[in-house]
Parts: C-alpha cells; structure tokens; sequence
C-alpha cells in the first residue's frame, strides 16, 4: 500500500541547517569563553531547542539560565534561515516530486515554529500542507506526539504515513508512532531494521524508489 502521507523532519532532513545551528551555537559559547564543539553538537541534535539551552547553561555553570541560550539561537539561526538556507541532497525535488504526485506532506520538527515558518517562506509557501513544531505538543520529539498528531490532522492512520528522519531522536520518535521510517543519517549511526530502512541520500531518489524502500 502506497503512503498516504509523508512527514518530513526539518533540520539535517529537509533542510541542511546543522552547519548554521552550528556555527551560530560556537558563537554564543564563545562569549563564555567555551569551545562548543562538533560532539557537543551531536548530544543535542534532534532534540527540542529546551535540550540545548540545558545543555548550554550546564556547560557554563549557569552563568546564564537556559531561556538566554534558547532566545539566542532562535534569534541568531532564524535570521541566516531566512538569508543562507540551503536543502539536503535530493530533499526539495523529493518533497516537490511527492506534492505533485498527491502526496499530503507534513513538516515535523522539534525546532520552534519560528524556525519552521521560516522554512515554509523560503519553499514560498507550497507543498508543506501541516507545519508541526516543539511548540505545537506537550511533549517533544523523542515522544511519538508529534508525528501521531500530523496522522490525525490528515484522518489518516500513522500506518498509512511515511517518515523521513535523520537523528537517532527522530528516528525514536518515529518509530514510537507506529509508522514505516527511512532514516538518512549524516552525523550519527542509525541502525536499521523491519520498520526502519536506512539509506545514504535522497539525493535522485524518485516517488516510486522511495515507497519502494518499504
């Protein structure tokens, strides 16, 4: 059976955003005088923003509390979303290729709804009929919520949807929901199985080589 519906996780999946996240994240450490590293990043991604500003205020002994750090990078990264995004390999002509072939389409993250709105303007409003962000459940991403959540949204069962991610958060979170997963992992090992097929790139993959995965 052909998916009904595709969800699309944003940031590493949709979008290549992690090099700004990170680059913004080394930024705001360095004014507490902290090398933010490549690892540090990796213990935070896919997780929702509050995560990072725990993270952050840890690593710094509460020299400041973890809102700063999450109103701070939502300020620094949404303001390069808007002027430098760029989308992962084969992502954009896959989402465009779903959209045309009426596939409902779903962009689910656990990053603030600013960061998703920002997302929608640059695809200038097309394809995307459901944006799901941290701010839109109670519980966050590794929790099924959010993907369970866009389901209903479309009246459709979670086993009638697709989800694309690309963290072991993610793939949690997809897993826990009940649907069919492809994971695309670039920065940490994502081990596959039944439910989850893992592979290298979106990039030339058509409809048909995608529903195929499953």
């Amino acid at each position: 059976m052909r998916p009904k519906a595709v969800f699309f996780d944003m940031d590493g999946t949709l979008i290549d955003s992690e090099p700004l996240w990170f680059e913004n994240e080394v930024k705001l450490m360095a004014q507490f005088d902290y090398s933010w590293t490549i690892q540090d990043q990796m213990n935070c991604i896919g997780g929702p923003i509050q995560k990072t500003g725990n993270y952050m205020s840890a690593l710094v002994n509460g020299q400041n509390n973890p809102q700063f750090f999450i109103e701070s990078l939502i300020s620094m990264v949404s303001t390069d979303f808007e002027e430098r995004l760029t989308f992962m390999p084969g992502a954009l002509e896959l989402l465009k290729a779903l959209s045309d072939n009426g596939i409902r389409l779903a962009l689910v993250s656990a990053s603030p709804r600013q960061m998703l709105e920002a997302t929608f303007r640059v695809l200038e409003g097309k394809c995307l009929e459901l944006l799901i962000s941290s701010d839109d459940v109670v519980q966050s991403k590794p929790s099924p919520e959010c993907y369970l959540k866009a389901a209903d949204f479309f009246g459709l069962d979670i086993s009638e949807c697709l989800i694309l991610e690309d963290s072991g958060t993610g793939v949690a979170s997809a897993r826990a929901s009940g649907a069919n997963v492809v994971a695309i992992p670039h920065l940490i090992e994502i081990v596959g199985d039944e439910q989850v097929v893992v592979v290298k790139s979106l990039e030339g993959m058509s409809v048909e080589d995608l529903f195929a995965l499953h």
